[in-house]
């Protein structure tokens, strides 16, 4: 019996256990909140779709029941406030810290070898927190920002290709910010064939604009943080851990000299596993790539300074 817990069943986290159900991915998928009643009746609805749709996932929604959560496999954390029009990730963390931190700490009374999916914003900093309070294997707390904003980018991409998104390959690493993503235009393939030699530099630049805002822009739109791809995005980095499918992507994860940083949490490509982060893959990088990479990871490393500003670490 495989089981997935998600913690916040607002529109990020509900997002995430629907495609966990309708794809079947773990025997039971256990939604918990804070707020009475919004598990149980998203549970309750998601459930009422299973004999239209064909699924045999066992959906449970719980308010603030860890018990009920009880030797889950992988643990999803969603929970936090979400971005408003204007706001960066990073303004986020005076309030989501404490909100994390204290999520994490209930998971792991009830799940002690659960794999953590990170998903709250600002995320890198979030994973860095979770893996610093809780005192984890590396291995075992993985951000997940890296497979959305690759996402995005190989949308963009598709879009100035006029193909289908699903023959594209692309990669975003770095930080999960709108300044600090590093989507990989370099590697960028479509059917094999380098995207370079099939789109302008200009055009190429306009995807890795439009890639690096894909957050704000869809904030601006909805008027809050965009939930579809964020959530699948989630369950997709919990399928391959479940399935044991080792898939590379590019996740946000502790390094210890890789890249030539240390102490911090961003996104560089992993094998995921059934041991949640299997292998860090080092990408051969050009100097101008280095160099972004690095000041990514110094906007981060100020970001996680405010971890101690606010009392999280």
């Amino acid at each position: 019996m495989s089981k997935v817990t998600v913690v916040g069943a607002g529109n990020v986290g509900a997002t995430c256990a629907n495609v966990l159900a309708f794809n079947e991915v773990a025997d039971e998928v256990v939604m918990l909140d804070v707020k009475e009643g919004v598990s149980e009746g998203k549970a309750m609805d998601m459930m009422q779709t299973a004999q239209l749709l064909g699924f045999d996932t066992t959906v449970v929604g719980c308010t603030n029941d860890y018990e009920k959560t009880a030797n889950s496999d992988v643990v999803v954390i969603t929970s936090g406030i979400p971005r408003k029009p204007g706001m960066t990730r990073e303004e986020l963390i005076g309030v989501n810290a404490g909100i994390v931190k204290s999520v994490a700490q209930n998971i792991l009374k009830y799940s002690p070898n659960a794999i953590l999916v990170v998903i709250s914003n600002p995320m890198d900093t979030m994973t860095y927190l979770s893996l610093k309070s809780l005192g984890l294997p590396k291995n075992r707390i993985i951000g997940m920002g890296g497979a959305l904003d690759s996402s995005r980018f190989k949308y963009f991409l598709s879009q100035a290709l006029g193909c289908n998104a699903n023959e594209v390959e692309g990669m975003v690493i770095g930080g999960h910010g709108d300044t600090t993503m590093i989507p990989l235009a370099r590697l960028a393939t479509y059917k094999g064939q380098p995207v370079s030699t099939l789109l302008s530099e200009e055009k190429l630049n306009e995807v890795v604009a439009s890639t690096m805002v894909g957050g704000a822009t869809l904030t601006k739109l909805l008027g809050t943080s965009a939930w579809y791809a964020p959530g699948a995005a989630g369950a997709y980095v919990v399928e391959s851990i479940i399935h044991n499918q080792k898939k590379m992507i590019p996740c946000s994860v502790y390094l210890e000299g890789e890249y030539g940083e240390s102490d911090i949490c961003i996104g560089v490509p992993v094998i995921l596993g059934k041991n949640g982060i299997e292998k860090i893959v080092e990408l051969e990088l050009t100097e101008d790539e280095k160099a972004k990479f690095a000041a990514s990871a110094a906007a981060v490393h100020k970001t996680n300074a405010a971890l101690k500003e606010v009392g999280a670490l």
